[in-house]
Parts: structure tokens; sequence; C-alpha cells
């Protein structure tokens, strides 16, 4: 989340809106009192809404760019010791 000052809102909307598009919220101070809260408006779903409080608090990050139209008829990299299976064994293990 960012905070910006009226001040330096105005003088750099542009920046801001662009952040607010990739899915980020920015705060809006007052001689450092929070007073306004940009977010992007048409998180029309609850995933929509569940993805922006993840990235909120940090646990997801907005993508950068959309994935390849082919990505689904990928070919997957090769795993012949099974190490990711191991890892999210391991993970589901301790509770993660």
């Amino acid at each position: 989340m960012k905070s910006a000052s009226i001040a330096s809102l105005k003088a750099r909307l542009s920046e801001f809106l662009d952040a607010v598009r990739a899915g980020e919220e920015v705060i809006v101070t007052d001689r450092g009192r929070p007073v306004a809260r940009l977010v992007p408006v048409g998180a029309a779903g609850r995933d929509d809404a569940r993805l922006s409080r993840l990235i909120r608090a940090g646990l997801a990050k907005p993508p950068v760019r959309k994935l390849p139209k082919d990505f689904w008829t990928m070919r997957r990299p090769a795993d012949p010791h099974g190490r990711a299976l191991t890892a999210l064994t391991e993970e589901r293990a301790e509770g993660r």
C-alpha cells in the first residue's frame, strides 16, 4: 500500500493512478493524517476482492503482464525426482 500527501498526489497523479490500475491501494494524507483511499474500481467478484486483500496483506503480488495464450497447453518442466511433490507434501505437513 502506498501513501501520498495531497501535494505529491497532485504532482504525480498519473503515477499513482497507474499503481491503482495495477491493483495497489493509495492512502491520501493531509498533514500526515489519512483522508482518502484510492482503490481500483470494478473489483466485481469475490475472487477479485480476495486477491486485492491478499495483495494488500503482502501475501500476493499483482500480475505484471497477462499469461501467454498458449500457457495452459505448454509442456510442464520435467521433475524426474518428484521434488515438487515432496516440497508440497512437506509444506502441508507443516501446516503452511
